[in-house]
């Protein structure tokens, strides 16, 4: 009968997706990457960080915790002193290098993760697109075993005679989970835009290009051209859709992956949010590194 059959073949695509060994370096590449943009993000605090979060700051930890979930935590909580406050945040920073460049990857990764987290939850109203999709791709990484290749982790074993790096369950797990998130932000990105009637009319572009970080050429051009805001406010909705969708289907993956990693640093730039685009991209790389290549079944 024909429902055994495809009750089989999807149970067979469910375990390809989530199960089937992977090779690190994939995940390996995505690690580089998000520690590079977590390091950024992670630096752009430095320079306010005892007025935000010293303790006469500007954010007090009791005004803060009203804000933010119940279930929100912080280690910068902890902090009385702009001596602790700045231990710490050199804290994070350090996990944020050591996921980085694969040192100590396995204790590195959750530490940066959390670290991280802390930052965010300190200042959840600071927060921006960038933060929460970067705060993603590190605790996806805590999942993987990121530091089998690529990494100093992997020259240390390699120094000690350790054989060639292996697939394994979790880094397919943590690259399944890379690949859902993209789909979900980009999505989600696309309703939140489709609520609102700028994104149906044509003028959001133009809009968005009122922010102080969009550069001065895109406001010019968009402020002479009703056409081109049009063209631009609708492209990012199609672009969204098209990632979004694209990122399901495995054999458009690397076409998918390609428009993500040119796509998302343009829509960074036109939204005012660069930063956001970056951390898009690196979904994108993930995108692009999981699609199947000749010969492979899709999954």
């Amino acid at each position: 009968m024909a429902f055994p059959s495809a009750g089989s073949a999807i149970a067979a695509a469910w375990e390809r997706c989530w199960f089937a060994p992977a090779l690190p370096r994939p995940l390996a590449i995505v690690r580089i990457l998000a520690g590079t943009v977590a390091l950024a993000l992670w630096w752009s605090w430095s320079a306010d960080l005892n007025t935000w979060f010293g303790p006469d700051g500007l954010l007090p930890v009791e005004a803060v915790r009203e804000w933010r979930s119940p279930w929100g935590v912080s280690i910068l909580d902890l902090a009385r002193s702009t001596v602790v406050v700045r231990g710490l945040y050199l804290a994070i920073g350090a996990a944020l290098v050591c996921l980085t460049v694969g040192l100590a990857t396995p204790l590195a990764a959750p530490l940066a993760a959390a670290g991280f987290a802390s930052l965010l939850h300190r200042a959840p109203m600071l927060a921006g697109p960038a933060d929460d999709c970067t705060a993603v791709l590190l605790w996806c990484l805590v999942v993987g075993r990121s530091g089998d290749d690529l990494s100093v982790d992997r020259q240390l074993a390699v120094a000690r005679g350790s054989g060639p790096a292996q697939p394994g369950i979790r880094n397919r797990i943590a690259l399944s989970l890379l690949l859902v998130h993209a789909a979900v932000i980009a999505g989600a990105a696309l309703l939140a835009q489709l609520k609102a009637d700028v994104w149906w009319g044509g003028s959001a572009a133009w809009l968005l290009s009122i922010n102080a970080a969009v550069p001065v050429q895109f406001q010019t051009a968009f402020g002479r051209s009703e056409y081109l805001t049009d063209a631009v406010t609708h492209g990012i909705t199609l672009f969204e859709a098209v990632f979004a969708a694209g990122v399901c289907v495995p054999a458009l993956r690397r076409l998918t992956g390609w428009i993500g990693i040119v796509g998302w640093p343009v829509v960074g730039l036109v939204v005012g949010e660069p930063w956001w685009g970056a951390a898009m991209a690196v979904f994108a790389v993930t995108v692009l590194l999981t699609a199947p290549v000749d010969g492979d079944r899709a999954g």
